[in-house]
């Protein structure tokens, strides 16, 4: 009975994510649910099994399974021994590929089994490659799972990456792909050649090849994540992942030597292809030194002066150069990108293209890519990332994939920057060949306006690290220019850096605080900071502070200073290479790692999160000591309050006047009027609470927090749909009263998203925006009523509407009608 009621649950959960909240928001059935999954009654625990990926498909879902502690995920470990029966194990590495989907609600949470669970996959690895011959359909299903569950928790950087090399996944992976592992891996040096006839013969037994792509995903993200202090120093054996990494070479080798076969290949054998290239790639440009020079090493070796497939080679290249990109389908252009970057991290590189084609071929694609819109990610032509929850998930957040949609964009800058970085190794940063496509100036206001845009991460970071190798670092950013604007003038400024040559810089405690606390005078707080409900406040002059007064030392370079103030100011800046010389060692010494990254012009690492800048911090208890100002709320219907900084009991938030003065003109005004308010210690926000807390947030960090979406949103009734939008609508009232546009175009984006979901919403929201006098969102909400115009009006919907509300809502009606729609 149990298996059929949950195995028609698990699909219906599977098919409507909409579903998914009334099961996961039930308390007593996900304590039944618990009850029975840990019964020993193998039918039934795998359709709980596959009942709770169905939950876990919902973001929130996971993170509710997650929170009866380990209980579940070691249940889930134990269903994966070789012990259990094969549709369990099946099921319970579905449910782990599930939870990891998102690494900050899953692969975290899991930390504590995550050991249990890497045992679990080499286990089932071992099991089946010991006798490849006798696997059976069910062995290959189970190891394809592991295989998946390998790919998806590889992606992200941890522990677990120290766990897989403990437990030998370079073993795991070698039988994966020549069958059981030889016996002269384990007796000490083979030279390069007997490492290629034992890869070659290996190889050519062709076991599993299904799971090729698979083993290619893993080895490009272990050769990312390698970390050479704990395993080369604790391995007695590196011939094993010597011989690991020869197997994707010589796997690459043989398809590059085919280099015509590439690009006349089909869409399929493409898409087989860029697995591997992918890898190579990766391992090219690992942060392991010692990845990266061996795969080079072996790469150059191998790749034998041949003139057939480098006149193929150079053909390519010059078809590229001359325009028949925009012809080629998408997996051939990314297979057909991937060989050009790999080349160009080969010494021989230099031989091969004596003519600059593989430079031109480069500007190329990103010329092509920047011309036009080419978005497409590696899911559209990779079928092995299409995991059985990739379109089914929902509540996950917003996109945090690396490599995103403009994959094709991130593949030619990283070839761009190697390429700069090649001439830059002869010190003469050679960028000449940049007028192929276009000027220096052209190419550096893209690069900003990417990093400061709605992009991958990949795509952000290699942008600036293009930047960085032009003489620009840091990471542009529209709100890091706003917040730069306090370096131009001395107001509310509470800290004067003072050189020995008697140049003096004022800064402001806060956003030190905030971005770099290093650069605040040691063990010093404002002079009250015994006082608990202390802030510190200004004097009857609204602009000028009490200011501690910092001499540096000698060794502090002034100019050196001063860019690194922009840096924590503005998030970037630009430096020749004497000055970044001597910022990077002033940086260091500040502990402000993303920036000597950038200064040392590193290669972005593959999955590394893109610094965001903001000054959210000031907002905890590292930036009350800075505060000087009140924003109160509107009266509430709270009927207790309850500061931890102060005695003030209404709503209100401690802020701080540099933030009110650069955020917003109407704040600034005020606070420089010389009026009773400007010296004030609080200023009335005429909005309620939530709104205010959302409009604190746009200030400190130029972000709103988004409305409840999906599962939450859909389970919500009207009223509190309305709740949660009002407090939108008050924003988008005051950002006009404040002339704060950004905010308000925000908000209208905002909520119109909302209404595209919630139609029905639009009468409401129409009353709402009439009461605050919003006409823009007024018409917003009559263009949405318009459809359904007559019908509201002969139930009665829109007789609590004024005259002018349904004019507008008449008007956009006869628009609908003349448009013909």
């Amino acid at each position: 009975m149990y298996s059929t009621s949950f195995s028609l649950l698990s699909t219906i959960l599977c098919r409507w994510p909409l579903s998914r909240f009334s099961v996961w928001s039930d308390a007593k059935l996900m304590e039944a649910l618990y009850d029975i999954y840990v019964k020993p009654d193998f039918s039934v625990r795998a359709e709980v099994l596959k009942l709770y990926s169905a939950i876990a498909l919902c973001g929130i879902g996971a993170k509710k399974l997650l929170e009866r502690g380990e209980g579940i995920l070691l249940e889930m470990v134990e269903c994966m021994g070789r012990s259990r029966p094969h549709h369990v194990r099946i099921e319970a590495f579905r449910l782990a590929q599930c939870i990891v989907i998102n690494e900050e609600t899953g692969l975290k949470r899991m930390s504590s089994c995550c050991e249990p669970v890497v045992k679990a996959i080499i286990n089932a690895i071992d099991e089946c490659s010991l006798q490849p011959e006798i696997v059976t359909n069910q062995q290959t299903c189970v190891l394809e799972e592991a295989s998946r569950l390998v790919a998806l928790i590889t992606r992200w950087a941890g522990q677990h990456h120290n766990y897989f090399w403990k437990h030998g996944i370079d073993r795991a992976l070698l039988c994966l792909l020549l069958g059981k592992c030889p016996k002269q891996l384990y007796e000490g040096i083979l030279s390069l050649e007997d490492e290629i006839h034992i890869v070659r013969d290996g190889l050519k037994s062709n076991y599993f090849p299904g799971l090729r792509v698979y083993i290619w995903e893993i080895l490009g993200w272990l050769a990312t994540n390698f970390n050479e202090d704990v395993y080369l120093k604790k391995s007695s054996n590196r011939l094993l992942i010597d011989v690991l990494l020869s197997c994707a070479c010589l796997e690459f080798t043989e398809l590059f030597m085919g280099w015509r076969q590439i690009c006349q290949s089909d869409v399929v054998n493409a898409s087989k292809n860029e697995s591997i290239l992918r890898a190579i790639m990766m391992m090219i440009y690992s942060p392991s030194n010692y990845i990266a020079s061996k795969t080079t090493s072996m790469l150059t070796k191998m790749l034998e002066p041949n003139k057939s497939y480098l006149r193929d080679f150079r053909h390519t290249l010059t078809g590229i150069s001359c325009g028949i990109i925009s012809g080629m389908p998408n997996i051939l252009l990314v297979a057909n990108l991937l060989c050009l970057i790999c080349c160009v991290g080969l010494p021989q590189y230099t031989m091969w293209d004596k003519n600059a084609e593989c430079r031109k071929a480069i500007v190329s694609f990103v010329k092509w890519c920047l011309s036009n819109e080419v978005h497409f990610d590696r899911v559209s032509y990779s079928p092995h990332l299409h995991f059985n929850f990739h379109e089914r998930a929902c509540c996950q957040g917003p996109s945090k994939e690396w490599e995103g949609r403009d994959v094709l964009l991130l593949y030619s800058f990283v070839g761009l920057a190697e390429l700069i970085q090649l001439g830059s190794l002869t010190n003469e940063r050679d960028t000449s060949f940049l007028s192929i496509g276009f000027t220096e100036d052209e190419l550096i206001s893209q690069l900003q306006d990417i990093c400061s845009g709605c992009y991958a991460p990949g795509l952000k970071w290699y942008a600036a690290h293009i930047l960085s190798l032009l003489g620009f670092y840091g990471f542009p950013s529209k709100f890091g220019n706003k917040i730069g604007r306090a370096l131009e003038g001395c107001a509310y400024s509470d800290i004067r850096f003072i050189h020995t040559n008697g140049k003096s810089l004022n800064v402001h405690g806060v956003i030190l605080a905030a971005r770099c606390a290093s650069l605040l005078p040691p063990n010093w707080l404002p002079v009250n900071e015994k006082d608990p409900n202390y802030s510190s406040f200004t004097d009857k002059n609204s602009s000028v502070k009490t200011q501690k007064e910092v001499c540096l030392s000698s060794h502090v370079d002034d100019d050196a200073m001063a860019k690194l103030l922009e840096y924590v100011y503005r998030g970037y800046l630009q430096a020749g290479e004497e000055l970044a010389k001597k910022l990077r060692s002033l940086a260091k010494h500040c502990r402000i790692q993303t920036l000597v990254h950038i200064l040392c012009r590193r290669r972005p690492k593959w999955g590394t999160p893109f610094p965001i800048f903001n000054l959210v911090a000031a907002l905890g208890p590292v930036g009350h000591h800075f505060s000087d100002i009140i924003l109160e709320a509107k009266s509430t219907k709270q009927t207790s309050w309850k500061c931890d900084f102060c005695a003030l009991y209404v709503p209100h938030m401690h802020v701080h006047k540099v933030i009110l003065w650069l955020s917003c003109d109407y704040l600034r005004a005020l606070l420089q009027s010389g009026m009773k308010e400007s010296h004030s210690e609080i200023i009335k926000v005429p909005v309620s609470w939530e709104a205010m807390v959302k409009l604190v947030e746009w200030f400190y960090s130029d972000k709103l927090p988004d409305p409840p979406s999906e599962c939450l949103w859909h389970n919500m009734d009207d009223q509190e749909k309305m709740n949660e939008l009002q407090s939108y609508v008050e924003l988008c009232w005051l950002a006009e009263f404040w002339f704060l546009e950004d905010l308000q175009e925000v908000c209208l984006n905002l909520i119109v998203a909302c209404l595209e979901i919630a139609h029905h919403l639009s009468v409401s929201v129409l009353q709402m925006a009439g009461d605050f006098s919003l006409w823009k969102l007024a018409e917003i909400a009559a263009d949405f009523i318009a459809p359904l115009y007559s019908q509201l009006r002969n139930c009665g919907d829109l007789e609590a509407l004024d005259e002018r509300l349904l004019s507008m809502i008449r008007a956009a009606s006869i628009r609908l009608s003349q448009e013909g729609n």
